[in-house]
């Protein structure tokens, strides 16, 4: 194997030379070349991730590990990251999907914790494509099939929907687990003497060099690519999880890592960069499901594995433990004090590295270009107004974009392990705290169209619908994860999207006192169609202490008082309107979202977790795909009860479509208005009308019976 099979530049090749004094031997060179991927060394994007905050005031473990954990009272943690599985489930949506799942579950495992939730964000190209079709339904059977049978509910998640995914889908698996924060385990705890021991699923073929296959675009053809995709058994998972925690309850490992990209060469040489340590692996140790190379074994990326850290002195009864669960458990390698890191075979010593080399990949400044177009991206969209109102509702109601997600959710099992307080379809998703009276809330938010238009705004207005609608239910920020999907650095117009893209997510978190505590970097998403948009995605964790301060919608009873906190109008640019109902049928997406207003934002989440605790509300919903006008059809399609709205002269397309800023629907008990009305005051606040009969009724607009709203929201499905 020569340098550039290995994934590595000319440069980057000199650069070795000048670390070792020599020249890498082949083995050494796909060692280096795997760990010095885009996938595993982040070396494109270290520098920009260092804005993003990691400090504050519930964090209990920060970025650096294989999850960050946030204090959520109690004595108990949550240990919560989001990873992508794009390129894989794009080559076998059902095993790219399912390892995906099985992957992020792990990264929660090694934390300590006990993995107790699942998202998934999926992006698709649109629905009327055989192909796109094909990819969504194996994604979506590959995360229902892994996790349900895993044991680990998947309770919520984001779809979205745009041509620019075709041939390109993206899987974004979140994952959480509980913890007691006295119990976490830390991957930089080995100590010279340790032994490496290899728990789980034997080594194969299936996954090889998995990471360096998704630090480069797609080819036409996937049918190669296959090689690199791992193969899951969740039922092989359950039985790692439970013998994990078991170990960890009976304090008989110092150390755990999930062996996820790059295999056994990732976990061994993080778990020694880490720990300052060095480590040996000899490779006759490690059980395999067949013959291999060296190079093979060192970076199949077969799943099911974890590599402890154990003290010499418990290993029987770390084999013990593994022997009740029918589960492999050797002794491959020990921990060394010479910082280095050496594979054996035999007795013969056939990699020698210091371990800084595989630890430290040199980074990477792509030159930076602004889009010669980004002006008229930004620009505002030609024929901002409405030939019928009432009709375009129905519109986005019924698209793709607006309906009810249930085909997705209903494969999903949201209740096993009984701790799901919200289930799929709600704004957010929340499981119950242990020992509490707490919920633990998450909201995950994706804007690619808002991103593309302009992409600092874009990113800060999805970070902000993300606090915003933590705020809404009752919750207190606790921290955030995210994924970076983005097409190639290389391209100076594409560095220039993901560098504005990070700066407006990291300029919402630091004014929001909101810490990013993990994270994944998705580059390269692209073929020869073209790539992806700008598509970040987070995932917002909350805690509401109390469930019964938690605010919901639909729950408007006749009667009830309609308001709109937040500005009247907002931007209809790269809006859902704007994409589906303005100039043309499906359009690009066109023209900046509403500028962030930190004082705003921050305004906005002090009153509306005050709402929650003080001012009676009986339902809430905050303003975002599809305007005003989808919130308050949502709400008459949940609660049952229609609406009489008067918009009192305003411009009827802004009012009802525009989106973006601190935005929300409120539905207030007469008798609570007046405690309502002093909680906002000082922010902008509407009262639009009355929860009233079976219709959405807009005064000089139009009307629409829930019947029909009905119809299109569950696109003619029973209910």
């Amino acid at each position: 194997m020569n340098y550039r099979d290995a994934g590595l530049s000319d440069s980057e090749y000199e650069k070795i030379k000048e670390i070792l004094g020599r020249e890498p031997n082949e083995l050494e060179t796909a060692l280096i070349g795997v760990m010095w991927s885009e996938h595993c060394s982040y070396k494109s994007t270290r520098r920009l991730l260092s804005k993003f905050p990691q400090s504050g005031r519930h964090l209990a473990l920060g970025p650096g590990e294989n999850a960050g954990v946030v204090d959520c009272g109690s004595g108990w943690g949550l240990a919560f990251k989001v990873e992508s599985h794009n390129h894989p489930s794009a080559v076998a949506p059902y095993q790219g999907a399912a390892t995906g799942v099985g992957g992020i579950i792990r990264d929660i495992l090694a934390m300590g914790a006990r993995p107790a939730a699942s998202m998934d964000g999926l992006f698709f190209g649109m629905p009327d494509s055989g192909k796109s079709t094909a990819l969504a339904e194996g994604i979506v059977e590959g995360v229902a099939g892994y996790g349900n049978a895993v044991g680990v509910p998947t309770i919520g998640g984001k779809t979205f929907y745009d041509p620019c995914f075709e041939g390109n889908p993206l899987l974004n698996a979140f994952s959480c687990g509980l913890v007691r924060l006295d119990k976490i385990v830390s991957s930089k705890t080995a100590r010279p003497g340790d032994l490496a021991v290899l728990l789980g699923s034997k080594t194969g073929r299936d996954g090889i060099a998995g990471a360096s296959f998704a630090s480069k675009e797609l080819d036409t053809d996937n049918r190669e690519s296959r090689g690199h995709i791992q193969i899951g058994d969740p039922f092989e998972e359950k039985l790692l999880i439970e013998c994990c925690l078991d170990l960890l309850e009976y304090n008989l490992i110092a150390s755990m890592q999930d062996m996820g990209a790059a295999g056994i060469l990732s976990s061994s040489s993080e778990i020694a960069h880490k720990s300052e340590t060095g480590i040996e692996i000899t490779c006759e140790r490690i059980p395999l499901r067949e013959s291999m190379e060296p190079w093979e074994i060192f970076l199949s990326e077969s799943q099911e594995r974890m590599l402890l850290i154990v003290t010499p002195d418990k290993f029987e009864a770390v084999k013990a433990v593994a022997d009740h669960y029918a589960l492999e458990c050797v002794t491959v390698g020990l921990v060394t004090d010479d910082g280095r890191y050496r594979v054996l075979r035999g007795k013969e010593l056939i990699a020698d590295l210091p371990i800084g080399i595989l630890g430290d990949a040199p980074t990477v400044d792509w030159p930076v270009k602004t889009p010669p177009d980004l002006d008229s991206r930004r620009a505002k969209p030609k024929n901002v107004k409405s030939l019928d109102h009432m009709r375009d509702l129905r519109m986005l109601i019924g698209s793709v974009h607006g309906r009810c997600r249930e085909d997705i959710w209903t494969q999903y099992d949201c209740q096993v392990q009984l701790r799901t307080a919200v289930e799929p379809g709600e704004a957010v998703s929340a499981i119950m705290l242990p020992d509490s009276d707490a919920l633990v809330v998450f909201s995950m938010e994706a804007e690619p169209w808002k991103c593309r238009t302009d992409p600092f705004s874009g990113a800060a207005e999805t970070m902000a619908q993300s606090i915003r609608t933590l705020a809404l239910c009752g919750a207190d920020v606790l921290g955030m994860t995210n994924c970076l999907n983005f097409p190639s650095p290389e391209n100076p117009e594409n560095f220039y999207d993901l560098s504005e893209c990070v700066s407006g997510l990291a300029a919402v978190c630091r004014d929001m006192g909101c810490p990013v505590v993990s994270g994944n970097v998705s580059l390269y998403n692209e073929t020869p169609r073209g790539g992806i948009y700008p598509s970040p995605l987070v995932v917002t964790v909350g805690l509401v202490p109390h469930y019964g301060y938690f605010v919901s919608g639909g729950s408007a009873l006749p009667g009830d008082v309609v308001y709109l906190t937040g500005p009247v109008l907002a931007s209809l640019g790269a809006s859902r309107w704007q994409v589906l109902c303005g100039e043309s049928a499906y359009a690009k997406p066109q023209g900046a979202t509403s500028p962030y207003d930190a004082k705003m934002e921050e305004e906005f989440v002090l009153r509306a977790i005050a709402s929650s605790r003080k001012a009676g509300v009986r339902s809430a919903r905050v303003i975002a795909g599809g305007g005003l006008a989808v919130a308050l059809a949502k709400e008459i399609i949940d609660s049952g009860v229609g609406m009489e709205i008067d918009l009192a002269g305003l411009d009827p397309t802004e009012t009802l479509f525009g989106e973006g800023g601190p935005r929300a629907v409120y539905i207030v008990p007469q008798d609570n208005e007046e405690k309502f009305i002093r909680v906002w005051e000082g922010f902008p606040l509407t009262r639009l009308g009355q929860a009233s009969g079976t219709s959405l009724v807009i005064d000089g607009i139009g009307t629409l019976s829930m019947d029909s709203l009905r119809s299109e929201y569950f696109g003619g499905a029973e209910h």
